[in-house]
């Protein structure tokens, strides 16, 4: 990017990218301002934001080499404080602990011998406190990095002091992906439903089964979803308890980082979905009232509840609040070798209401108003600093419906500094089209301007569905298109009837129109892209507690007479063309046709003629079309393969050549036949 004028330095950089923004200059200097002076006291205090964020390193248990074991942790309301375990027969007299000035209590435990530690590997561990009231509470460690569930005895999480030795500790072999920013594709993942089993799947399997299909279907990052602990496995992650704790219903630690290594080996980015827009409310074993109060890591009151998700929310202003979140970032990338982070919840962060019962219409009065809180988009900034100047391939993408200008572009701008938002746009489009429109009702115009509807030099991830458009209340697009037949006629030894066969068809179409003209990265829900039936429901009470519908039935992909497999094949034709055209990386396309009557869409991007032909009847012969390069063009991609389950109506083998007169905007136009329902990609 580059400016016609010196980058101004109080944060109002992005106005020059935006002149729209100028109105509204001093709520971004104000912004800035409050980024400047929390990032200056970090740095007087603390030694820099780098160091900051080392917190991990500081707090929790520190066991040092003699074998002894440093335990510190914040808790200002408490006037007394012991830690107990197993290792000291949960004794409340044997391990003390003294408090500082700034309510963060310690003690020692020294080795029983020279090298060998006094509390046992993967053993339990709490810290008790006597609350100003004279009551005693038993806490599990904030920063605790392992807790374990045994429902046979309680559905309350065992803190457990995690110190394998060192042939036990995983050793890496590959370092951080070095991909960066551009041309991402990625599959979202949840490792726990990730095998036909009707049981949680583990990291192992996951390592062994899930990673190689995904390195053969031409995704190059993996989006990890419910990896933080989470007490109720059916919130899909999204009530953490124990934030530095990875899910224990999946495996241990090391097993995580074996899985994390191997998808690195195999080329692969891998990102973390991190929930700090809110908490779970557990006391027992979350960090809500930790030290008794309510307003230790969050809000007091009202401010500290989020009355739709039933959970806790931060205080992102409080200096412990924010060495806890940006440790937890970091210790992420230092332990467990992430290459960054989708951020859950943004929207709920970055506004006082939340978005609760807001719509938001584009109007930039909606964005930096008294509405914003300041504070927590301070940490953000803070985040997306920390995180890119300590690694210069780290991702971070925003999941935000609002649409905030500035969310994906530099702090040094006065942006947000995230790299991507997820386009939240595009997957309700499609569900809405398809529930509510047939298909000679669907407006081309409208199609196009929600895929193509996003600001300029600010990265978007497209997609056609995720895990939203799944889970229980809703259905997957295959299933919208084909859940009237999908048990009965997927198999190639039944007849292909109009209702698989047009399923089949804008299933491959959508997905490709939306990884071609939709954003700069493309994001695939795992089991989406052979078409996977049904929605997605946990184990709860409400069905018996059953894993049917918690898990990805690859088995259905794997069998070569189900017609699943096609869906399979074309997603994986479609990524790998990415891969050797890039126009993921490429300007955003240039869309010469929108014709509402023929229902047909044209546009070029990377170099290639992207031609979809929505008709549901009528193919079209000699079909002109503009475009801008002249040449020799050749079919590179056709959705009506007979690999991919169409009906060969296109010759793969056809050429088609170009004339120098003008045709829709272009100075070129060749012919082609587009037969309905069908994608045609064409490239010189």
């Amino acid at each position: 990017m580059s400016f016609d004028k010196p980058m101004p330095t109080d944060g109002t950089g992005v106005v020059q990218l935006d002149p729209w923004l100028e109105p509204f200059s001093p709520a971004l200097r104000k912004r800035y301002s409050a980024y400047k002076t929390a990032l200056d006291a970090i740095e007087t205090h603390e030694g820099g934001l780098a160091h900051f964020a080392e917190g991990y390193k500081s707090m929790g248990f520190q066991v040092d080499s003699n074998g002894g074991v440093r335990y510190r942790e914040w808790a200002p309301n408490a006037v007394e404080a012991r830690l107990i375990g197993d290792f000291n027969s949960w004794s409340h007299t044997a391990n003390p602990m003294k408090k500082s000035p700034f309510g963060v209590w310690e003690c020692y435990v020294p080795p029983t011998a020279p090298g060998s530690c006094a509390i046992p590997h993967d053993s339990m561990v709490k810290i008790s406190m006597t609350l100003p009231s004279g009551e005693s509470i038993d806490r599990i460690p904030a920063w605790i990095t392992r807790v374990t569930q045994d429902l046979n005895i309680s559905p309350v999480y065992d803190g457990r002091f995690w110190n394998p030795s060192k042939e036990e500790t995983y050793q890496f072999k590959h370092g951080h992906s070095t991909r960066g920013v551009e041309g991402l594709k990625i599959y979202e993942a949840h490792v726990g439903i990730s095998s036909p089993n009707q049981r949680v799947t583990t990291y192992k399997e996951f390592e062994t089964d899930v990673l190689p299909r995904i390195k053969k279907l031409g995704y190059n990052c993996i989006q990890m979803m419910a990896i933080m602990e989470h007490a109720y496995y059916a919130s899909f992650g999204y009530q953490v308890t124990n934030f530095f704790a990875v899910s224990s219903r999946y495996g241990t630690p090391e097993e995580l980082k074996s899985l994390i290594d191997k998808a690195h080996e195999m080329g692969l980015t891998v990102l973390l979905d991190v929930v700090h827009s809110h908490a779970c409310k557990n006391i027992l074993d979350g960090i809500n009232m930790f030290d008794g109060t309510d307003h230790l890591y969050f809000h007091e009151g009202a401010r500290g509840r989020h009355e739709l998700w039933d959970s806790r929310l931060f205080n992102y202003g409080h200096h412990e609040v924010l060495r806890f979140l940006l440790s937890n970032l970091r210790f992420y990338m230092d332990v467990y070798m992430f290459d960054g982070f989708r951020f859950d919840g943004v929207t709920s962060m970055m506004y006082h209401h939340h978005g609760i019962g807001t719509g938001f219409s584009g109007g930039y009065h909606e964005y930096f108003g008294d509405s914003v809180d300041l504070e927590a988009m301070v940490y953000l900034m803070l985040a997306n600093q920390l995180l890119h100047e300590i690694y210069p391939n780290a991702i971070t993408i925003a999941e935000d419906v609002s649409g905030m200008p500035t969310l994906c572009r530099p702090v040094s701008e006065g942006g947000v500094g995230f790299d991507y938002r997820l386009s939240m746009a595009i997957p309700d489009m499609w569900i809405k089209l398809l529930k509510e429109k047939s298909d000679d009702a669907w407006d081309m115009g409208n199609i196009v301007h929600t895929l193509t509807n996003r600001r300029h030099l600010e990265r978007s991830v497209a997609y056609a569905e995720s895990h939203d458009q799944a889970l229980v209340g809703d259905k997957t697009l295959a299933f919208w298109l084909m859940d009237k037949e999908m048990y009965d006629f997927m198999s190639d030894l039944t007849p292909l009837t109009p209702i698989i066969d047009r399923g089949l068809a804008l299933h491959k179409m959508i997905r490709l129109l939306v990884h071609s003209l939709g954003g700069e990265a493309y994001l695939n829900f795992e089991g989406n892209e052979f078409g996977h039936p049904e929605w997605m429901d946990f184990p709860r009470e409400g069905n018996g507690n059953s894993f049917a519908h918690a898990r990805r039935q690859f088995n259905l992909v794997d069998d070569h007479l189900l017609r699943y497999r096609y869906l399979n094949d074309f997603d994986i034709a479609m990524n790998w063309l990415e891969d050797e055209r890039k126009w993921l990386s490429s300007p955003q396309a240039f869309v010469s046709l929108k014709h509402e009557g023929d229902k047909v869409i044209v546009f070029e991007r990377a170099g290639l003629v992207f031609i979809f032909n929505f008709n549901p009847t009528q193919s079209f012969t000699d079909y002109r079309i503009g475009v801008e390069v002249p040449g020799e063009y050749k079919v590179v991609l056709s959705s009506d393969e007979k690999r991919f389950g169409g009906h060969d109506r296109v010759s793969m083998e056809g050429k088609y050549f170009t004339t120098p007169l003008e045709w829709n905007g272009r100075p070129n136009w060749l012919q082609v036949y587009t037969p309905a329902r069908t994608a045609l990609v064409l490239g010189l």
